[in-house]
């Protein structure tokens, strides 16, 4: 059995797509162990991937080149890796790379494709095309390694029985949010005829979604009252969820459920829509020549009036409901 030790630690969503990625490759190669080592809250994104350990961590107790080479040493005592798989490329990571290399191990890392990245989000470009997908770019670190591994991208439903419509209407940054009115407006059409289960995290978001299921019938916040594998079972139990480019897409990947998926300065070019989501489920507006912007949301709107969410005309979401 080969041991492959990977590494991701943030953000949420970037290593919830890993997991279906490390499912399909460990099917396809049943003689590899993945050890994936991140944040100690990730792990029921990993739960029921067989051959895959996970080694949760927090961060805070590794702190500089002295704490991540005691990380690296525990690391090795504990599992005694034959390759590093690096699926983050970011300082930290790269401290562990030099450590690893120096140990003799054969260390592999993703290629982010920053440049084409860069190029992609330039307001000035008009020339925007699709690039590598994130989930393949993850894969490729296998492959470098010598391995075939054929993504599918297909989803796979968790749970035969599925009713009402999930709604994660928050996002990290402004950016790659629909402004809250016109959330709510949609809530209230689309709760006139299904269940709407509202999803979200932190105390204002919380505060939020349950203003709006006390305004709301037929709708129910979630929102700080499930773990996260509650959570990930509530999801697999909806017939279709609506998120921002947000985590929740990537969760409803993860249990096999459709998503269909709001897009503001960001964009699916970028390689970020989830793991077998459907192009046909991206809602955004498209004649916006300044699209995407930024590849994360989290730049401010060169135009300063964030068209490209308050032009979106919510009908576009019904209409693929």
């Amino acid at each position: 059995m080969t041991r492959i030790l990977a590494y991701r630690f943030s953000a949420f969503g970037d290593v919830a797509m890993t997991a279906p990625v490390f499912r399909e490759f460990l099917e396809q190669n049943p003689d590899v162990e993945i050890i994936m080592v991140s944040r100690s809250n990730f792990e029921d994104l990993f739960a029921d991937i067989p051959n895959v350990i996970f080694k949760g961590i927090n961060l805070d107790d590794y702190k500089g080149f002295f704490g991540l080479r005691r990380l690296s040493n525990e690391l090795i005592k504990e599992f005694n890796p034959d390759l590093i798989a690096n699926l983050h490329d970011v300082i930290r990571t790269k401290i562990l790379d030099k450590i690893y290399r120096r140990k003799g191990l054969k260390v592999f890392k993703i290629n982010k494709g920053k440049e084409e990245k860069e190029k992609l989000t330039d307001v000035w470009n008009l020339d925007k095309v699709q690039l590598k997908k994130t989930v393949e770019r993850y894969a490729d670190v296998f492959r470098e390694m010598g391995y075939k591994v054929e993504l599918s991208h297909q989803l796979r439903p968790k749970s035969v029985e599925k009713s009402g419509i999930g709604f994660a209407p928050f996002a990290q940054h402004k950016g790659k949010m629909l402004p809250l009115d016109k959330s709510f407006e949609l809530v209230k059409i689309l709760a006139q005829k299904q269940s709407i289960y509202f999803f979200g995290g932190g105390k204002a978001e919380k505060e939020t979604l349950e203003q709006w299921e006390n305004m709301i019938p037929n709708t129910k916040s979630l929102a700080g009252k499930l773990s996260l594998k509650e959570e990930l079972q509530a999801i697999s139990e909806l017939e279709v969820m609506i998120s921002m480019d947000s985590a929740n897409m990537h969760l409803a990947s993860l249990v096999g459920t459709r998503c269909v998926s709001v897009w503001g300065a960001t964009h699916p070019f970028a390689g970020f829509l989830g793991f077998g989501q459907s192009d046909n489920d991206v809602v955004q507006v498209k004649d916006l020549t300044c699209r995407p912007c930024s590849v994360f949301g989290d730049k401010e709107c060169y135009r300063d009036d964030w068209a490209c969410l308050e032009e979106l005309n919510i009908q576009k979401i019904i209409d693929k409901i």
